[in-house]
């Protein structure tokens, strides 16, 4: 699991709290004034999120995705209000996610600008175009897995019975240690851990299912 927790004041903890608050007693500006508050960390998530997916990080930047999911969790107020920052936080993750998705299907298409450009070809000095070897590397974590992969992975993590998909969500989209999912949900760190694992077999039986067993 993550060992690290992204720095969250009380302060605006407290913001946050009574915004929805606010939103949930009708006060339609309070989604405004979470966007505003929540500005450093939706930036922050989707840098996080986005090295995840090297395919999208290539063509857009933190600052773009984190704008898009901003409009996306204001979208999202209007239908659902979480009842704690916490939610708030597990919600704001999900419109990155599929912010990020939606890019990477974009770019992932025939007639994608990353479809039909060369990174790998040189104009030599006699006008001619060479091919160039790709440089060896260590393969990114999204290079090897394929878009409908990635969509699988995520929808399965819809699937998880609630229990499974809190913890999951708090530890892998949000990077927050087994000790500080415990004290969020208000559960033991063995419990933690425990639907942890759980939690990752179900999405990877999940996925082997969605891809016939292969």
């Amino acid at each position: 699991m993550p060992h690290e927790e992204p720095p969250e004041s009380e302060e605006s903890y407290d913001e946050i709290a009574a915004c929805l608050k606010d939103l949930a007693a009708g006060d339609d500006g309070a989604r405004t004034r979470i966007i505003e508050i929540c500005h450093g960390r939706l930036r922050e998530l989707s840098s996080r999120l986005l090295g995840k997916f090297a395919r999208v990080r290539r063509w857009d930047n933190t600052d773009d995705v984190a704008q898009n999911a901003a409009l996306r969790l204001y979208r999202a107020l209007a239908e659902v209000v979480p009842d704690s920052p916490r939610g708030l936080m597990g919600l704001m993750a999900t419109q990155i996610q599929r912010e990020l998705l939606d890019l990477a299907r974009k770019h992932s298409g025939p007639m994608s600008y990353a479809a039909n450009h060369d990174t790998n070809v040189r104009e030599g000095s006699d006008g001619d175009v060479y091919v160039v070897e790709e440089t060896l590397h260590e393969p990114e974590q999204d290079e090897e897995l394929p878009l409908d992969r990635w969509e699988s992975f995520h929808a399965a993590v819809e699937k998880l019975p609630e229990e499974h998909r809190e913890v999951f969500k708090l530890a892998w989209y949000l990077g927050m240690t087994q000790t500080a999912v415990a004290e969020a949900l208000g559960i033991s760190r063995r419990t933690v851990q425990k639907r942890w694992e759980e939690a990752r077999e179900k999405i990877r039986q999940q996925i082997d299912a969605d891809s016939g067993g292969e």
